[in-house]
């Protein structure tokens, strides 16, 4: 084991290798979904595949990558050898998320053993499948989905797999730049490697480990000490959706465990709103990392007290033939309903909810000018949810996305060849007697050339919910406007024709409003609507 000073100056060493992995992937990409929208997670886990340092970007993307490294090691054992670097991007094979999100995970080696991993993923524009952006809305299995990469070698022992290559591009509608994004994910991860070789030629190999080591008992330790600041108890919450039954959790926290228990969701469901398990498990290691210790330090210690209980054919552990596509809503909403349900068990200690939709919408089609094809995918962001002691929020990203962006309107028109007509705050009625949620965004897009839509929403129907007061959040809204006046609302669809004038106006939600607190006669406080 280092000494204290010598295992910090490691640690920082594998953090700093983490966020240059990521650097070098935005700075490389040819996606505006990686290099402006930083649609992207980088990672360094140890050797037995334990996340120990995570780079800028999506914190449920960096929660991919060592459930991503365990699969791997546990299909290739033994026979993983240096210069090696595998793909995938399957959910029932390591990927986790859905097709559009690729993996690649290569070994580190120093004096013939493995040290560590670097691993990045990243949502590429097209990976093929029915439509283009690879997301249809009525796919009912996976493999209408787009190309399976199931923790395959691109590289092996340093020689690349040039048929691997061909077949990627030969699947993507969009070969060059999927190629192109390949390539900066590879170079993102060697250079992440070649740092951490350097950590262990100075410090030696034992050095790095004991460091590693070190900060996962910090990481635990950080845990276990805001997990018993947390009120003891077990708690239950039956939530509405949009379509389809109800969804149940109950959460507990007893005896230094918390576990989440998912037990009593739907079956799954044919068609792409089903989640991996490792990605519920994501979910919910978001939720225990932000009610515990919410600064960014987080390795695989930080989640060491979490236990999260599913059930095998559920929409949180489906089979495996179902469709993935759009998991982020159900993972989002996850979240969210975990949210509201410790909102309600500790009055006054997390904001009210957020407008919960990535929102992501796909329009692709041949640019209009250069005749190039193009897939722009573009979250969406919107309001967040008042707290006891503030308004909410305008204008992020939703719980999931972290430290990402949205597209400059500048960009979106040179790349895409469409018109931005407008970007601005959405309104937000007032709130009598309570802390308002935060506004939503306003984006309307007008078509120059024949184009292809696809999106998808939560939050269409059953609307943002509140905290303390009976004033309700707001819903989300994606409209399509014909050039001869027809409208049509919808929040999930794919391959929806447009025209050229044809307009897409996307309207997310303002957040939920927070009752403000009232103090009693006896110094009570209550929180509620203010009345008279």
């Amino acid at each position: 084991m280092p000494d204290p000073f010598t295992a910090t100056v490691i640690q920082a060493g594998l953090e700093a290798a983490a966020d240059e992995m990521f650097e070098v992937l935005r700075r490389t990409a040819m996606s505006p979904i990686i290099y402006e929208v930083l649609d992207v997670g980088t990672g360094v886990t140890d050797a037995e595949g334990r996340l120990v340092s995570s780079g800028a970007g999506i914190p449920s993307f960096v929660g991919v990558l060592d459930k991503s490294v365990t699969a791997i090691r546990a299909r290739h054992g033994d026979r993983i050898a240096e210069g090696d670097v595998f793909v995938t991007n399957d959910p029932n094979h390591g990927g986790v998320t859905h097709l559009c999100d690729i993996v690649l995970a290569e070994p580190v080696f120093h004096d013939g053993a493995c040290v560590a991993w670097v691993a990045s993923i990243a949502h590429w524009s097209d990976i093929g499948g029915k439509v283009p952006g690879s997301m249809p809305a009525d796919a009912a299995d996976i493999h209408a989905e787009g190309l399976r990469l199931p923790m395959v070698r691109l590289f092996e022992a340093g020689r690349r797999n040039a048929a691997l290559f061909d077949i990627i591009a030969c699947n993507s509608r969009q070969p060059d730049v999927v190629a192109g994004d390949l390539w900066a994910q590879v170079s993102a991860g060697r250079r992440a490697a070649r740092l951490i070789r350097g950590l262990c030629a100075r410090y030696g190999a034992g050095a790095v480990r004991g460091a590693i080591e070190a900060a996962l008992g910090l990481g635990e330790a950080r845990a276990r000490a805001g997990l018993a600041a947390l009120p003891e108890g077990r708690w239950e919450i039956e939530e509405p959706q949009d379509t389809g039954p109800p969804w149940r959790a109950a959460i507990e926290n007893r005896d230094g465990r918390f576990t989440v228990d998912l037990r009593e969701a739907p079956e799954a469901v044919a068609g792409p709103h089903n989640t991996s398990r490792d990605g519920a498990v994501i979910a919910c290691q978001m939720l225990f990392k932000a009610v515990t210790d919410p600064e960014r330090f987080a390795n695989a210690g930080s989640f060491a007290p979490l236990r999260v209980l599913t059930r095998p054919g559920s929409i949180f552990e489906p089979g495996p033939d179902a469709a993935h596509g759009y998991y982020f809503e159900t993972r989002i909403r996850l979240f969210d309903m975990l949210w509201h349900c410790l909102a309600q068990a500790w009055p006054g200690r997390l904001p009210a909810g957020h407008f919960a939709s990535i929102f992501g919408t796909v329009i692709a089609g041949l640019h209009p000018d250069t005749g190039r094809r193009y897939t722009m995918v573009e979250p969406q962001m919107g309001g967040w949810g008042a707290t006891a002691a503030r308004d909410g929020i305008d204008a992020m990203y939703s719980t999931s996305h972290g430290d990402t962006f949205n597209c400059p309107v500048e960009i979106a028109e040179a790349r895409y060849g469409l018109i931005v007509e407008e970007k601005a705050l959405g309104p937000r009625p007032d709130a009598p007697g309570a802390f308002a949620g935060g506004r939503g965004v306003r984006t309307r897009y007008r078509l120059r050339a024949p184009a292809m839509l696809s999106s998808g929403l939560s939050h269409a129907r059953v609307p943002v919910w509140s905290c303390r007061t009976d004033v309700p959040g707001g819903t989300n809204r994606l409209t399509v406007g014909r050039r001869g006046g027809a409208r049509q609302d919808h929040a999930f669809v794919s391959g929806l024709a447009l025209e050229p004038g044809d307009g897409v106006t996307v309207e997310t939600a303002f957040g939920g409003a927070f009752g403000t607190p009232e103090t009693g006669p006896d110094g009570h406080v209550s929180f509620g609507p203010k009345t008279g």
